[in-house]
């Protein structure tokens, strides 16, 4: 066997070409690309508004169906994997070059940052179905996710950089509810960074997503987000601010956040700024101030994925799996991407009780762990155009 026969052997290749559809990341440019067949709207309140009226407030969405017309071109797992291979500036390099403990934290929590990306209002990705994949490549760092569990929807993710001893463990389960003026979805699970080189792990949540639905539409990130290292016993916390209640004072892309010592609470670096724009830290001890994250050297101008290896596609893909919807939306033909979606749901309800998860296992920690390990993430048949580093 092989090092990178064990997901060679559990993905279902092809015998015929597939359609692979790819489209661009969500950027700071996050207009362009996407429903650019679709008539624009008079009024998107009207139209949200009239999706989920008939919703109580509290309920939880996690097998709402949304129309074509509210759907972004891709799917839930491309957007969780994006976040992590699509940039225009590597953070993740910068993990592993800090000379001190302190300095590769502050590196992670910047890296941790980049990947709370621009929201879509009114727009929202498929939901993954039962064993669907997205595997790719951005140069040395390979990405695998899979889709474990449909009911409840949770997706892992795992990648590894062996020429810079980096590994990536996710699992997230995405709890969306309805209240009324807005939809806000908690992200249950665990991000875990490894720096194998010098045994640190590092352990972080994500912030939560909230949809404003009244009296305008916005999406936005919020919530408090930990990141520790227990190996040295340090820790940053971030609050994700948003708006006020009635969505009109502050700004919904604020964030603040301290930066030091678990153990005695003794503080090192205050953060703050916009995820969208630039984050500073202050360290307490000099009153130095650095810039220790820019959204526009980071997630701008970013290209989308190319399919390298056609032959080497997995039939479970998301760019397959999606591949008529998301065409039929880009031209905005809706009766045929009410269609397809429609087939995609029905053929996974028929399979959906024999599935087993084939890429990841359920831990007794609650954890689910990447089954090949200790192999690394194969190089994948979807890779990434690299960028010149700003």
């Amino acid at each position: 066997m092989t090092m990178f026969s064990g997901i060679a052997d559990t993905l279902e290749q092809p015998s015929v070409p597939l359609n692979v559809v790819l489209t661009p990341p969500l950027s700071l440019e996050i207009t362009s690309g996407y429903g650019q067949g679709e008539k624009p709207q008079q009024n998107i309140v009207t139209r949200i508004w009239n999706l989920f009226k008939s919703m109580k407030p509290g309920a939880d969405l996690t097998r709402f169906q949304l129309p074509p017309q509210f759907n972004l071109p891709k799917s839930q797992l491309q957007l969780y994997g994006e976040s992590v291979y699509c940039y225009s500036h590597d953070l993740l390099s910068k993990c592993v070059e800090g000379k001190s403990p302190a300095e590769r934290l502050n590196a992670v929590v910047a890296w941790s940052i980049s990947t709370t990306r621009p929201l879509i209002a009114g727009k929202a990705p498929y939901n993954p179905i039962l064993g669907e994949t997205h595997h790719v490549s951005c140069g040395n760092l390979n990405v695998f996710l899979e889709q474990v569990s449909h009911h409840p929807p949770i997706s892992a993710l795992h990648a590894t950089d062996e020429a810079r001893k980096l590994e990536l463990n996710w699992w997230q389960r995405p709890v969306p509810r309805f209240y009324g003026r807005s939809i806000e979805a908690t992200v249950h699970g665990k991000r875990e960074l490894k720096l194998l080189e010098f045994n640190e792990t590092y352990e972080m949540n994500s912030p939560k997503l909230c949809l404003r639905l009244l009296p305008i539409p916005s999406a936005e990130w919020s919530g408090d987000v930990l990141i520790q290292c227990k190996q040295t016993g340090l820790r940053a916390t971030l609050c994700f601010r948003g708006k006020s209640l009635l969505g009109f004072k502050g700004s919904s892309t604020r964030i603040t956040g301290r930066i030091g010592h678990s153990s005695h609470g003794g503080d090192l670096y205050e953060l703050q700024g916009n995820w969208d724009e630039i984050i500073t830290v202050k360290e307490l001890s000099t009153g130095k101030t650095s810039v220790i994250y820019d959204a526009k050297a980071v997630i701008s101008n970013m290209k989308a994925p190319v399919l390298q290896n056609p032959e080497g596609v997995a039939s479970t893909e998301s760019a397959v799996v999606w591949s008529e919807v998301s065409e039929s939306i880009m031209k905005g033909d809706w009766n045929k991407a009410r269609e397809a979606k429609r087939s995609v749901e029905e053929t996974h309800r028929k399979g959906e009780s024999r599935w087993r998860a084939k890429h990841f296992t359920y831990h007794d920690s609650g954890d689910w762990v990447y089954l090949h390990r200790p192999q690394c993430v194969p190089p994948a048949p979807i890779i990434m155009p690299q960028s010149p580093q700003r």
